[in-house]
């Protein structure tokens, strides 16, 4: 039986792995494997990724050299952009990019195109899991209709599931291994070749009854926060009106024991997941005759949170006398969360965007991330500081000497509240 075999393969650890996009999910998950005695073949059709990580560059915060070194020694890992290895896998992940498209719609070419290339070289037995997070349908109604032309069935020649991706980049407490796996398949059979596979690697697989089901799974875990981050956000542009102050409230209504999960407001949201992955959610509802009121309506907040701290940088420079024209305005981070160096979606494009249309002379800091639209990070020095005449923060990096900062500054707006406690 071919999903005996496999699963033989996997327990033995036999089976070839394949990981296709080798990006902030598929490099750490490549080399989970890799960890853990499996072969791990990566592919990418950037060649300069290929041509780093053969030569043990690690580009990705959650994999060190040492760790990516040492896969390569042992030859538990090769990177490659030939799709021709396929042939010789047992198993294939894909971890590619899911935009949304220039009319806010679903982009899924990377994932059609990965499953048109693996069909070509579709064998029996062979186990292909989508981890990209996209539409609930998309592995039953596109993915496994391409698949199928090859002259195979699933779950009687082959094997096909869902796994939502679930890191956190930059997370020190939870990270490939630790974060419980979601897994769904189209059928039964499949279901359990892929809950075989990562349970082999990962703590803990959570089987849920189909694809769809753990593909909604993902949107509804970064619906949650997308929705809930709005709301804070929109209570911290009520209390500025109302002269109070969001942090403390936030802070008293935490000690609640029961009945309040605390979020917190800042510039925007950023990351692949949250900007993007409520607005797949949103779309296929409206196929389906249902509008998502609340997810349309949390977007439009958040991404309104841009604009709305360039209106309180304009108030404070007024305050000042300081006209936003040709003010020297210093933003501290641009990656999209702490201690990283992601700047996918980061409200710092938008930010940077809405204060050059108004005038403003800008300058950024960042020490994870050293170039950012056309402009080269500074180093945060007192005479620096003097010369802005607003300095504002967008990503609270733990690297920045707050109190430095809050001492010399003219003006500073604190998004992120990294300054709380400092008494200069």
């Amino acid at each position: 039986m071919l999903l005996n075999a496999l699963k033989k393969k996997i327990k033995d650890r036999e089976a070839r792995i394949g990981v296709v996009g080798l990006g902030y999910v598929g490099l750490p998950l490549a080399m989970a494997f890799a960890e853990r005695g499996f072969s791990v073949t990566g592919i990418d059709v950037d060649k300069r990724k290929i041509t780093g990580l053969r030569a043990g560059q690690s580009y990705i915060q959650d994999v060190s050299q040492a760790v990516l070194k040492n896969a390569l020694k042992k030859k538990r890992f090769h990177a490659t952009d030939d799709y021709a290895v396929l042939a010789h896998l047992d198993a294939v992940l894909i971890c590619v990019p899911t935009p949304l498209n220039k009319t806010r719609e679903p982009d899924i070419s990377f994932v059609v195109a990965a499953t048109q290339k693996i069909a070509r070289t579709l064998k029996k037995g062979f186990l292909v899991v989508l981890e990209s997070t996209t539409y609930p349908g998309t592995t039953e109604e596109v993915m496994l209709p391409l698949l199928e032309k090859s002259g195979l069935k699933a779950e009687r020649d082959f094997f096909l599931a869902f796994s939502p991706e679930r890191v956190d980049p930059g997370n020190p407490h939870f990270d490939t291994i630790s974060i419980p796996k979601v897994i769904g398949g189209v059928g039964k059979n499949s279901t359990e070749a892929a809950v075989e596979l990562y349970g082999a690697v990962l703590k803990r697989v959570v089987e849920v009854s189909s694809a769809k089901t753990a593909e909604m799974v993902k949107l509804l875990e970064n619906t949650f926060r997308s929705v809930n981050i709005a709301l804070v956000n929109e209570m911290a542009i009520m209390c500025d009106h109302l002269g109070i102050d969001i942090w403390e409230v936030i802070e008293a209504a935490k000690t609640k024991p029961f009945g309040f999960m605390p979020f917190y407001p800042g510039p925007g949201i950023g990351g692949h997941c949250l900007p993007i992955d409520p607005l797949y959610l949103s779309w296929k509802s409206r196929l389906h005759g249902f509008e998502a009121k609340i997810i349309e309506l949390a977007s439009r907040v958040n991404e309104d949170m841009p604009l709305y701290v360039v209106k309180r940088v304009a108030h404070l420079l007024n305050l000042r006398r300081t006209p936003l024209k040709n003010a020297k305005i210093l933003l501290l981070g641009v990656a999209y969360k702490r201690d990283v160096n992601d700047t996918r979606e980061s409200p710092a494009f938008d930010v940077v965007r809405h204060l050059l249309d108004e005038g403003a002379q800008i300058s950024y800091s960042d020490p994870w991330v050293p170039e950012f639209q056309k402009m080269k990070s500074k180093k945060v020095t007192v005479d620096f500081l003097r010369k802005q005449d607003c300095v504002v923060v967008l990503t609270d990096h733990a690297a920045f000497d707050w109190r430095l900062i809050k001492k010399h500054s003219k003006i500073l707006l604190d998004t992120r509240n990294a300054s709380k406690g400092i008494h200069v």
